[in-house]
């Protein structure tokens, strides 16, 4: 399918950056903060709250979102949100509007994670940061309105990689329970070689350069690809994870690898919607101020995370 002529439009505004596997690691971060512009007006929220917990001998912050579609005085659902980036970049900012159209949609609390980043905290540093993310929300839910007991997760990209990650471990660890997952094209293979990473290669957006150099920055060594934690699609058993929602852009070299993990969910006898979403690159949700199919498909996320705990 041809690509959306709104996305165009906007990748047309992109052409004249420097192909982002040329630049540096600081040049990268620069450039996906300033994704932050086309995600359009601030959704108003109740309460924005930031704060930090303690993760080793580090601090980790996240943001609080209490939307206005939560009941005061009665504990809400709680969403873990991972921003995208490769790893590399993002934070808190970078993807304010994903945490403030998801609470607002699904009347849950989002908690917004700012994980270690790559290269300077290589694999698994986002992931214990993620975990440790989970956990804390667990056991401190009740300070900021939330229930502990209603916990979902959402990711995208590198933050979907994470989330599918996170939710894995809390199973294998006992906990804490995460009632559902929604991954916005995952990572969650290392090693892909499927059609849609030599389909689109090239792009748009996010090429299989731009890939591997993100991949360099994160691990360690290059066997490190082969462990879950790193490839959730390789995890030896996906049974007993939550449901999922997972959302796959035609034209992302990621998008076979997304649905390869839908169906593997499914098989293993998890309730899984796929959502394809065609004529869309990788990252399209990041265009909300252009692009109204990245608004429906946000919606839709949020929606969904709302109806598991209807």
């Amino acid at each position: 399918m041809a690509l959306n002529p709104q996305i165009q439009a906007v990748l047309d505004d992109l052409a004249a950056t420097p192909a982002a596997n040329t630049l540096t690691v600081a040049e990268n971060r620069a450039a996906g903060l300033a994704f932050a512009s086309f995600a359009g007006d601030v959704v108003p929220v109740r309460e924005v709250r930031d704060t930090s917990f303690r993760n080793g001998d580090h601090d980790v912050p996240v943001r609080v979102y209490t939307p206005e579609t939560v009941p005061p005085g009665s504990p809400a659902p709680v969403t873990v949100f991972f921003h995208g980036g490769g790893w590399v970049f993002g934070d808190l900012d970078s993807q304010d509007h994903y945490a403030r159209v998801v609470a607002t949609r699904s009347k849950t609390i989002v908690v917004s994670v700012d994980y270690r980043l790559a290269p300077e905290h290589r694999f698994p540093g986002a992931v214990e940061d993620a975990c440790a993310a989970l956990r804390w929300v667990e056991r401190n839910a009740g300070a900021f309105g939330g229930d502990p007991r209603r916990i979902a997760l959402f990711g995208e990209s590198a933050g979907g990689n994470l989330a599918a990650v996170t939710a894995q471990e809390a199973k294998r660890r006992g906990g804490p329970a995460v009632t559902f997952q929604a991954l916005a094209y995952p990572a969650t293979d290392r090693f892909d070689d499927s059609a849609s990473m030599y389909d689109h290669a090239a792009g748009p957006l996010l090429t299989r350069h731009w890939l591997e150099w993100f991949w360099g920055a994160y691990l360690n060594t290059p066997d490190e690809g082969a462990d879950p934690r790193v490839s959730p699609l390789r995890a030896e058993d996906l049974a007993g994870l939550p449901a999922a929602f997972i959302v796959t852009a035609e034209l992302d070299l990621l998008r076979d690898q997304g649905i390869r993990y839908a169906d593997a969910l499914r098989e293993a006898g998890v309730p899984v919607t796929h959502r394809p979403v065609e004529g869309v690159p990788h990252a399209f949700l990041s265009f909300t101020r252009d692009v109204q199919v990245s608004r429906d498909v946000l919606n839709e996320i949020g929606d969904a995370i709302g109806a598991a705990f209807a």
